[in-house]
């Protein structure tokens, strides 16, 4: 039964003790993630699409 005491247990520390955000503070964080995440995800395009170009290029130079 040890899990279901884990899980009772992690319940009130969930209800007791964490300090939630509010509303505005929970959308104002959402912004941030979603701008860092659409960023990141350029970047990371970016990085995909040149080595793309560069291994292309090599295969191209090697099969000739």
């Amino acid at each position: 039964m040890g899990i279901l005491k884990y899980i009772k247990e992690s319940y009130e520390e969930l209800r007791a003790n964490v300090t939630w955000p509010t509303w505005a503070v929970g959308q104002n964080l959402m912004v941030v993630v979603a701008v860092f995440s659409i960023i990141f995800s350029l970047a990371i395009w970016g990085v995909d699409t040149g080595f793309q170009k560069i291994i292309s290029l090599y295969f191209n130079l090697i099969g000739n």
